[in-house]
């Protein structure tokens, strides 16, 4: 890994920061992650975040478990995560960090910057975000990308706001982090809605949403699995994989089409199960011809028993119009429900200007719960 120009050093050093690498610890022996342990600098980079989440939404629902960030520092053959640890007199006061994806979209990274509000405004943010844009620059990457977070109570009437250049969506002018990545360059491409579902959803409404969509989808059945897809349909599931990644709504963000295969299944597969994730996934079959032609999945975590995220959802073009993401959606719900009672709601992010899918998520009873800016910055 190329580190940081001599430049970018110093402008963390000129603030009295020190920004080094966080070493993450190797897997022993086959062990899971978590039986080896994080390091001291990785613990830190974990506090710093779950600081950040309860100080911006009250919880940790959106934030990723210790055993999940050990897993996915480690990286994986389809994408290099790098992450920097910034302290001041010895104490954590920020992190950085640089993704690299390795077999498509190699000329992107995706760059991240926190900073532990006793020393905002002091310059380290811009000398953190120097110092990550330098990396990627070392390795060739010539668009960057990154993204943030701002609750709905934060966009109130008449608040100016930035609006995406997708045409649908706005962030808030005042907000920090909208601030910060304007005055540093990168435009505001898409944003999406994230919502928020109370769980568990009564009975009834489920059944009048399920048997509604069964009634269009005649020609479909649904395939339920846990944690990891039957052999039978994991190349067709590969297959729909590889559509989401162009699929949905992507504005003007520079992503190319991943290509995925069974293989890069069940490596995801297992990254999720080292990391304490289980999932639940509901597909719809095309009976005539037996592929997979839809697909949605939600992740709980143990160390966030109350709340589970959904992850993708995409119906295959050529079999719209069936309500097929309304008939997956519902049965996943379901043996969510079944799978984990502990579960209180479930959070979710759809482009502003996916409407069909967010009219699903409304009719499910999804409220809005905030607003995710996809940011980018194209090197000269």
């Amino acid at each position: 890994m190329s580190g940081p120009t001599v430049s970018a050093a110093h402008a963390a050093a000129a603030g009295g920061w020190v920004i080094s690498p966080v070493r993450i610890p190797a897997s022993d022996g086959g062990k899971p992650p978590a039986a080896v342990g994080p390091s001291t600098d990785l613990s830190a980079c974990q506090a710093l975040r779950e600081a950040h989440d309860l100080e911006l939404w009250g919880n940790l629902d959106r934030c990723p478990t210790l055993a999940e960030a050990l897993e996915y520092w480690r990286g994986t053959g389809y994408e290099e995560r790098h992450l920097y640890l910034a302290r001041a007199a010895g104490e954590p006061a920020g992190l950085c960090s640089v993704t690299l994806p390795l077999r498509e979209n190699t000329a992107t990274a995706g760059i991240d910057i926190l900073v532990d509000p006793v020393h905002r405004r002091r310059g380290l943010g811009r000398a953190l975000l120097d110092y990550a844009e330098a990396v990627a620059r070392g390795r060739g990457r010539t668009s960057l990308d990154g993204f943030h977070e701002v609750p709905l109570d934060r966009v109130g009437p008449g608040t100016d706001m930035l609006p995406a250049r997708s045409g649908a969506g706005a962030l808030p002018l005042s907000d920090p982090g909208t601030a910060f990545a304007a005055a540093a360059g990168y435009g505001l491409e898409q944003v999406e809605r994230s919502s928020r579902l109370d769980v568990p959803v009564a009975r009834e409404l489920l059944d009048r949403l399920g048997g509604d969509a069964a009634t269009s989808a005649g020609d479909y059945a649904v395939v339920l699995w846990h944690d990891a897809c039957p052999e039978e349909y994991v190349a067709g599931y590969a297959a729909l994989k590889t559509r989401m990644s162009t699929d949905v709504p992507m504005a003007g963000l520079d992503w190319e089409r991943e290509e995925w295969d069974p293989a890069r299944v069940r490596d995801e597969e297992a990254a999720w199960g080292r990391s304490g994730v289980q999932t639940v996934v509901a597909a719809a079959k095309h009976r005539k011809t037996g592929r997979l032609v839809a697909y949605t999945v939600l992740n709980w975590r143990p160390g966030v028993p109350g709340s589970i995220t959904q992850q993708d959802t995409l119906v295959a073009g050529g079999h719209r119009g069936h309500r097929l993401g309304m008939l997956v959606k519902v049965a996943n719900l379901r043996q969510a429900q079944e799978r984990w009672p502990s579960v209180r709601s479930v959070l979710t992010w759809n482009a502003s200007e996916n409407q069909h899918m967010l009219s699903i998520n409304i009719a499910l009873g999804f409220k809005p719960a905030g607003y995710e800016g996809e940011w980018q910055k194209r090197l000269g």
